[in-house]
Parts: C-alpha cells; sequence; structure tokens
C-alpha cells in the first residue's frame, strides 16, 4: 500500500514495514508480562486449591496443570511437559516469522497473532520453569466450573476469535 502513494527502493519499504511491526512483539511482551505477574501473585499468595469467591460466577483459585488445554494429557508420567514445550517453542517460531512477514494489507492479522504468540511464550516459561502451567481463573455456573486458567490462556483465546472473525470480515470485504 506505501507503494500507492510513494515509490521506495524496496529496502527502504521493508525497513517501513519493520517499524510497523514493532508494536505487535511489544504486545506480546505486555501479554507476557502480565500473565507472569499474575501467575506468581496467585502461586504466592494462594494455597493451592484454595478458592477465594469474588462474584458469583467467579472465583480465584490455585490450580497447576501439567496437560494442556482442559487438562489433556495431564495424567501422564512427565513426558507431555517437554511435548508440550516443544510445541509451545515451535509454535511461537512461526508466530514471530509469520509477524515479520506480514504485508501491508494484512497489519490487522498482527494483533491476534500476537496475542497467540504472548500466551504461548507465557505457558511455555511455566513448562519449562515448574514443569506445569499456574491457573487460577475460576469461571462457573452454578455447579458447572470451566476448567482454571490464566491470562496467558485468555489472551490465546481472544488471539483466535479475533483470527476467526478477522477472516469472516476481511473475505467479506475482499468480495465486495
Amino acid at each position: 500500500m506505501l507503494a500507492k502513494f510513494v515509490s521506495l527502493p524496496r529496502p527502504i519499504e521493508d525497513k517501513v514495514m519493520k517499524l510497523k511491526i514493532w508494536p505487535f512483539y511489544l504486545i506480546s511482551v505486555l501479554v507476557i508480562i502480565c500473565d507472569q505477574i499474575t501467575k506468581i501473585w496467585a502461586d504466592t499468595v494462594l494455597s493451592y486449591r484454595e478458592v477465594v469467591e469474588v462474584m458469583p460466577f467467579f472465583n480465584i483459585t490455585l490450580a497447576y496443570n501439567p496437560g494442556a488445554a482442559f487438562s489433556f494429557l495431564a495424567d501422564q508420567g512427565g513426558w507431555q511437559r517437554w511435548f508440550f514445550a516443544i510445541l509451545a517453542t515451535t509454535v511461537s517460531i512461526v508466530l514471530v516469522v509469520w509477524i515479520k512477514k506480514l504485508k501491508e494489507e494484512e497489519y490487522s492479522l498482527g494483533y491476534p497473532l500476537a496475542l497467540i504468540l504472548g500466551g504461548a511464550v507465557g505457558n511455555l516459561i511455566d513448562r519449562i520453569a515448574y514443569g506445569h502451567v499456574i491457573d487460577f481463573l475460576d469461571v462457573y455456573y452454578q455447579n458447572h466450573h470451566w476448567p482454571a486458567f490464566n491470562v496467558a490462556d485468555s489472551a490465546i483465546c481472544v488471539g483466535a476469535v479475533l483470527m476467526i472473525w478477522l477472516s469472516f470480515t476481511e473475505a467479506k470485504g475482499a468480495a465486495a
């Protein structure tokens, strides 16, 4: 899009785009920082499985998840720690490269990718440091509890929803 207004040599145009992607990496770093600060807080202040009622549908409760989403593979012998760490590392590398290679017309995709990257790295830090992910957010209705989650999980989910939403809105805009 930049080339439509000003004809710049390719190396200069590449540098301009690199300047435009740094906010995505900043978003990822902010997600990681918020995630780690809140996990350290929860692990320091709460006892394991202690429930602190906040609202009629929301508790704070410390939980450890050695598995993946919904405690998938949590009951395995420990190999899943490294499996999920390798998977998160691979996904994170792919996301860093994907963000770096975004074209100007794909700029909006950088926001969900940044959220997913920040969440993936946040949970990766836990897996490597502790062998499990620290969860502490508990949303429920009556006696039906959603599995406990954390800031990183929230960022990944919001990022995924944004990607889906963008795929529909940008496809609709391209068809017009």
